[in-house]
Parts: C-alpha cells; sequence; structure tokens
C-alpha cells in the first residue's frame, strides 16, 4: 500500500489497529493521540515507517500542526482519518449543556477541522480521501443511552455527504468516505461520558481486526459510505421502510 496515511486517535482500538493493519501492508504512517506513551507504543505494533504527532484533535491548531508535520516528513498526505471521538451515557433528558458540547466538540469539530486542514493539500493534487469514523448509531436509534452521540454522528454524516457532494464538482479527484462501525470489542464503552457498558463484553460485538478490515478495504478501494457489519446495512434499510415497526421491536429488545 504505497499511501502517506494520517490517523487521528491512534492511540488505542480502531485507530490503533489500522496502524497495525495499514502497516503491514506497507503505509506510511502518521499517527496522532493525545497520550504519547500509548501513541508510540502503537507505532512500533505497526511495524512501518511512521511519525508520531501528540495531539487534541478538538483544537484546530493541533491540526494544522499535526498536517504540517506529515507534509514535512513524508511531502504528501493520500488518506486523513478522522477517528478521534468519544461515547456518551445519557438518556436525552438527562443531557446537559456540557454534555452536548462535549460531544459535538469531540466528535464532529475535531472531524471537520480534520476535513478542513487536509482538504486544500488534495485540491492542489486532485487526489486524497477523507475517512470519517462515524456509527451505525448514527442511521439506527438501538442505543438511546447513547443520545447525544448518536445525534453527533448523525451530523458528521451530513457534513461527510455535503462535503463529499462539493467535490464531485470542483474535484472529482477526491473521495470523502463515511465508515460505520456497529459495536466493536474496544474500550470505548468504558472510556464513555458518564460511564457504561464494556463494549468488549457485550453480545455480538465485532473484534477490532476485522472492523479494521474493512477501514483498509475502503482505503484501498475508495468509496462513499461502508458499515463494517454487512447486516447493518439491512438493518437500515428495513428502518427506513418502516420506522415505527423498526423502533417498536428495537425497544422491546431494549427492554429485555
Amino acid at each position: 500500500m504505497d499511501k502517506v496515511i494520517v490517523i487521528t486517535g491512534a492511540s488505542a482500538g480502531i485507530g490503533a489497529e489500522l496502524a497495525r493493519q495499514a502497516g503491514a501492508k506497507g503505509a506510511k504512517l502518521v499517527l496522532a493521540a493525545r497520550r504519547e506513551l500509548e501513541l508510540k507504543a502503537a507505532a512500533a505494533r505497526a511495524g512501518s515507517e511512521s511519525l508520531t504527532v501528540v495531539t487534541d484533535a478538538t483544537r484546530r491548531s493541533d491540526m494544522e500542526r499535526l498536517r504540517d508535520a506529515a507534509l514535512a516528513r513524508f511531502g504528501r498526505i493520500d488518506v486523513w482519518v478522522n477517528n478521534a471521538g468519544r461515547g456518551i451515557t445519557r438518556s436525552v433528558m438527562e443531557l446537559t449543556d456540557e454534555d452536548m458540547d462535549s460531544m459535538w466538540r469531540d466528535n464532529v469539530k475535531s472531524a471537520l477541522y480534520g476535513m478542513q486542514v487536509v482538504l486544500p493539500h488534495f485540491q492542489s493534487r486532485n487526489a486524497g480521501q477523507v475517512v470519517n469514523i462515524s456509527s451505525g448509531l448514527a442511521r439506527l436509534p438501538l442505543a438511546p443511552f447513547r443520545s447525544a452521540y448518536s445525534a453527533a454522528k448523525h451530523a458528521l454524516n451530513g457534513l461527510s455527504a455535503c462535503l463529499r457532494m462539493e467535490l464531485r464538482q470542483s474535484h472529482p479527484g477526491i473521495m470523502v468516505t463515511v465508515v460505520m462501525p456497529g459495536v466493536v470489542a474496544t474500550e470505548f464503552g468504558t472510556n464513555a461520558l458518564g460511564g457504561g457498558p464494556d463494549s468488549r463484553v457485550l453480545p455480538g460485538a465485532q473484534s477490532v481486526e476485522d472492523a479494521t478490515k474493512v477501514i483498509v478495504d475502503v482505503i484501498e478501494h475508495p468509496r462513499p459510505e461502508v458499515y463494517t457489519q454487512p447486516a447493518m446495512h439491512a438493518d437500515v434499510e428495513r428502518y427506513y421502510h418502516d420506522v415505527d415497526a423498526y423502533e417498536r421491536e428495537a425497544a422491546a429488545r431494549f427492554r429485555r
């Protein structure tokens, strides 16, 4: 894989596993996260030519510095993966202003900064791919306690689609991809704002290795959207065919 790939949130979970799998295929990596020790450990496991940049993805200036470091090291960026994000465990009626601000900052603004800082470089080449790691909860209301996270990922999907439509006309060589995982066996659940169930022990949780294989595939074969679990696409179609019936069925499962 002859690509230079920037990955935010690369110190653990999907980000670290993506570094490992892409590195094994020969990609040049620029890994970003706030935790320096964990980030360096992820780079070591990737076993590829890589650069680590301690980065807070919720700060525009940090994302600009990340872009500049990648270009200084490798001369180009081929793929920018906006993977940094955080969940929440709150019902709609419990949400505070601070909860909403946090979800917007961590899941929407962080990705927006990534898109905005790398796009001029992509436009100059009419080439490149933005990969935004969203969630199946951006399409399906399967976990009401993830309320504001679900809302933020809906927003991320919307921004991604709007940017993709803009670029179709002006820069058709640039792809904006949205990846929608389901439950993945990472520390996402325990790291959620307000705590919550451990994603690693939830029934049906997809292994991080299998979820990440889908991301590697969509980098090798770019396309607009992909679910990491094929069955989810069928569930989305059922949901939009009859929202009321699907939500009643899902609510019954959630109560059990």
